[in-house]
């Protein structure tokens, strides 16, 4: 038991009383400790008043200071060790005391006070009567929060096979209220400490099934709708909890399909216009199953809530007037009550009048969609809408029934998070073997829509429970791309079966139209920033290749117009959308046109996005400052570039020409004269993977996108720095790529010589050295070296003497660099220079360079020693190339102490990790073709071949990759002089 804590000295004579919460408490511990020496009679009415008087005090205005954890401590210790358990109103009293000012305060207790509280309470809950433990266990939910690993002793009462917490949240238990009480402290003990130990997988298991047992109950008709959603609440806090601890694993399929099946029924609990049955657990099935649905209660609930629809619209109008969209996406205790409801009709319209052609105003088409202008929307409209004027709680019945909305909506966002740390515990193939139960498939002929994750995005009144659907959705569709990978539809299938891979591609096809309708509908800057990154998953997941070609045009038709947005966030997006599309399968056929589109298709802005410059064409010649593109005839027109070019452009490098939104204040560097840092970085994201994906079409403006990456460069901010050179290097790479032997250019259509030996001598003049040489930023020299070694041989032999020298010296110096990923760039360069023809015959650049290469092949880091083998690789080819060209005057020019090390560091990086030996092996074997009979006679050497040979014999025989087994004897066949 803790020890008492004396009265503090109180205020002398004269002296004011210390204000404020600490001052109170110290006043209050003094009258406690003058308590001690009255008789039990006399001070009870004294505690009771002093007790009510800090209990309300606690339930007062935020402080401006809160006082601190001793004096809290101090005075809860003073107030039990007063309060015997015979005397239950004090006992009552004292315990609603722990649990307002530890909640108040946020006051972590020490643990030799926790022991004393806990046994206090533990005992409490033993002796007292019924009426007094809802009390009790409140303050017992407040002590154990963050505090479970310092509660081990005290598990067996709690949690032990006849604990305390077990007994009161038993199913049979009658009162509501105290079950509830029970399964929140329960939940708070599940709470994980980041460094402390966790719960035993005893007690983790026990907790599971109780939290489970409570979300697979039914609300009774004894019970009111408020309780029992905070009874679910603390269900599903407990099991996240559990979850998020990193010590749950789900692994057996009947878990997993009893935890997602509650999971499923909470997330639509409440739902208007909503009736479904879910069963005890779901199985892995390919097929949606245990949808069922009351046919009655379905059509009843169909009208009402399809009423809805035109009042959110009309509403919302009139809201962007006065506060835009601050009000809509604001996540507060009541946006289910004054949010209005898609109604239940909406997810029964096809998409084919807003995905058939370009819509270039949403706003304006989901205007049709709520005035009934849908052929397919039959529904007459009603279902008046609650707005926050009208739902101010002015009558009891309608202040009762918001109250319920908002709570069922906590319950819904409560499942939602659940179900996201769920996703984490599961193994995604496992997962995957539920995705027709969360994700939306193309309904039968006759047969109505499944209930799926988008049923919640489409119809949930809360923006916040959307979002929260959609952030659920998006990690569902995250890393599925093996899996959306058996799709296909391109062919029309004739059987008497339905293949699965025609089934995945239907419910693909259902995501687009789910997606696109609530793009269209939604209100919320925050919700429609989450429809549009999950699109961006889907579109990065989906394999368009097998599928009708078709759904990338309706996407990109329907994101034009939100590049346009007021809010930052939904631009940002927005790009990132864009980037997914020209990055995924590419190049894709029905992206190249997409790109070739004119840029005036599909970008009017909307009602609620505040119009911005789509720059014209004289401003991209501002931003652009050459004259004409590369595949130009003299004395032609310049045709008008690629649209999404020329917008990441225009954001890149023109100033801003309008003030900045709401959303802006996020930024810290807005108080730049161009557009938010987070807008840019995308933007030069989607520019390089435009470059990467479609180079043919970006090639015209090479030289102005190289001054692009050098403005870039040039900048303060690192991150904009880093993104230049990222596509510095794309654009080096796409002309590498061109001019392949092998490449299916043809070579008129290439980027001549010429253009590149220019644009590389920009960017030798420019901020590239001063980035590889200067720069605090390890990741930043990283890109800025792999841009450099993206040059192409034949510009490189035609640049300027001083110029070549410049970039041989960069990679040298840069391979001594103390940072691994520097070091390991720099090394995977020097392995790309070696093999250029101007280069690979000068004696002293292939002794520097090996020399280089072999410091880094000893390095500590594996990624560096990977790098340094694949180089060393490349420089053993280039020993043989110049023995195959210039005969025996190399082989006797080339140092034969390098030799030996070269053979020594080979045959030692042979007996290393795998990504080292590959490449190991293959320089082994050519040292060994390149050795002439002199070295072989040598005795220096004779050791040092015995070993290699024994190496390469060795990686044959071992239990090596396929791609070192197989270069093993390919090596040892090589021609060897004995």
């Amino acid at each position: 038991m803790a020890a008492a804590a004396g009265p503090g000295p109180g205020p002398g004579p004269g002296q004011p009383a210390e204000p404020g919460p600490a001052g109170s408490l110290r006043r209050c511990l003094a009258r406690l400790g003058a308590l001690r020496a009255r008789p039990d009679g006399g001070r009870r009415t004294e505690l009771h008043l002093l007790f009510d008087q800090l209990i309300s005090e606690s339930c007062g205005p935020e402080p401006a200071a809160a006082p601190g954890p001793q004096d809290v401590c101090a005075v809860l210790v003073e107030a039990c060790q007063l309060v015997p358990l015979d005397q239950e109103h004090l006992v009552s009293k004292v315990c609603q005391l722990i649990h307002h000012l530890l909640n108040r305060y946020q006051v972590m207790v020490d643990e030799q006070n926790l022991n004393f509280l806990l046994s206090y309470c533990i005992s409490a809950l033993r002796q007292c009567s019924s009426w007094t433990h809802v009390e009790i266990l409140q303050a017992l939910a407040a002590l154990v929060y963050n505090n479970g690993p310092k509660c081990q002793k005290y598990l067996p009462d709690l949690l032990g096979k006849a604990g305390l917490l077990l007994q009161f949240s038993d199913p049979a238990q009658p009162d509501v209220e105290l079950r509830r009480a029970a399964v929140r402290s329960m939940a708070n003990l599940c709470l994980s400490v980041p460094g402390q130990p966790y719960l035993d997988e005893s007690y983790r298991s026990v907790c599971f099934q109780t939290f489970l047992s409570v979300l697979q109950s039914s609300k009774t008709s004894d019970v009111d709708d408020i309780t029992f959603c905070m009874l679910l609440q603390s269900a599903l806090k407990g099991v996240q909890s559990l979850l998020n601890g990193g010590k749950m694993k789900l692994m057996q399929t009947d878990q997993i399909g009893a935890l997602l099946a509650v999971l499923k029924k909470c997330m639509l609990h409440g739902l208007p216009g909503l009736s479904i049955e879910v069963p005890t657990a779901l199985y892995p099935a390919p097929l949606p199953q245990y949808d069922k649905r009351s046919p009655v209660k379905q059509e009843q609930s169909e009208p009402a809530t399809s009423k809805h629809t035109g009042n959110r619209r009309k509403k919302s109008k009139g809201k962007q007037k006065k506060g835009e969209f601050g009000e809509e996406g604001r996540d507060n205790s009541g946006d289910a009550g004054n949010e209005s409801v898609l109604g239940a009709d909406m997810l029964k319209l096809h998409l084919g009048d807003v995905q058939s052609s370009p819509c270039p105003d949403p706003r304006a088409r989901a205007s049709d969609v709520s005035a009934g202008k849908d052929p397919l929307s039959s529904h007459p409209t009603g279902w008046k809408r609650i707005s926050s004027s009208e739902s101010e709680y002015s009558d009891a019945e309608g202040g009762i029934q918001s109250k319920v909305r908002s709570y069922q909506a906590n319950v819904r966002q409560g499942a939602l998070a659940c179900f996201l740390s769920t996703i984490k515990s599961i193994e995604k193939r496992v997962l995957y073997g539920y995705w027709s139960a969360f994700v939306p498939d193309a309904p039968g002929i006759g047969s109505p829509q499944s209930v799926s994750l988008m049923t919640i995005a489409l119809k949930d009144p809360s923006p916040k429970t959307r979002a929260c659907a959609l952030q659920v959705l998006s990690a569902f569709l995250e890393g599925s791309k093996h899996f959306l990978s058996v799709a296909e539809d391109a062919n029309d299938h004739k059987r008497a079966f339905t293949p699965f891979s025609v089934t995945i591609a239907s419910s693909i096809r259902e995501l687009h139209r789910c997606l696109l309708l609530a793009l269209v509908a939604e209100s919320s800057s925050q919700t429609l920033t989450q429809i549009v990154k999950c699109l961006a998953n889907l579109v990065s997941n989906a394999p368009y290749s097998r599928l009708k070609p078709g759904l990338l045009t309706r996407v990109w038709n329907q994101i034009k117009p939100y590049i346009s947005h007021k809010d930052v966030n939904v631009r940002v997006s927005s790009l990132t959308l864009l980037g997914a599309i020209v990055s995924v399968q590419a190049p894709l056929p029905e992206v190249q046109l997409l790109l070739q589109q004119p840029s005036s298709s599909g970008l009017s802005s909307s009602g609620s996005a505040t119009p911005r410059r789509f720059v014209s064409s004289e401003q991209c010649r501002r931003a652009l400052p050459w004259e004409s593109p590369l595949d130009s005839p003299a004395g032609c027109a310049a045709p008008e570039p690629c649209w999404l070019l020329r917008l990441c452009v225009s954001i890149i490098v023109l100033p801003r020409e309008d003030s900045c939104s709401d959303s802006d204040a996020n930024f810290p560097s807005l108080s730049s004269v161009y557009e938010p840092c987070p807008l840019r970085l995308e933007s030069l994201q989607v520019l390089a993977l435009l470059v990467k994906g479609y180079f043919p079409m970006a090639q015209s403006y090479f030289l102005e996108l190289g001054e692009v990456a050098c403005r870039c460069m040039e900048e303060m901010d690192p991150s904009i720095q880093l993104h230049g050179a990222k596509l510095l290097e794309e654009l080096g790479t796409g002309v590498l790529q061109q001019h392949k032997p092998d490449s299916p250019t043809a070579p008129e259509q290439r980027v001549p010589v010429s253009v590149v030996v220019t644009f590389w001598t920009m960017m030798l003049n420019g901020p590239l050295p001063g980035t590889l040489q200067n720069s605090p930023h390890a990741t930043l020299q990283t890109s800025a070296c792999d841009a450099l070694s993206s040059i192409l041989p034949e510009a490189f032999s035609l640049l300027q003497g001083d110029q070549q020298i410049l970039c041989v010296t960069l990679l040298l110096g840069l391979n001594h660099s103390e940072n691994p990923l520097v070091k390991a760039a720099a090394a995977r360069a020097l392995g790309v220079y070696i093999l250029f023809p101007c280069l690979r015959q000068d004696v002293m650049f292939v002794a520097d360079t090996a020399n280089a290469i072999l410091n880094s092949l000893h390095d500590k880091s594996p990624n560096v020693r990977a790098k340094a083998a694949w180089s060393l690789g490349n420089l053993t080819d280039t020993l043989i190339i110049n023995m195959e060209t210039m005969g025996q005057s190399f082989q006797e020019e080339l140092s034969d102490l390098l030799l030996l090390k070269l053979l020594r560091s080979a045959t030692e990086a042979s007996k290393d990790r795998d990504k080292v030996k590959s490449n190991a092996v293959r320089a082994l074997g050519n040292v060994l073709h390149f050795l002439q009979p002199c070295h072989v006679a040598n005795p220096r050497f004779r050791e040092a071949i015995e070993e290699s040979l024994q190496a390469l014999i060795a990686t044959v025989g071992s239990e090596a990759t396929m791609k070192e087994r197989l270069l093993g004897p390919r090596k040892l066949s090589v021609p060897f002089p004995l």
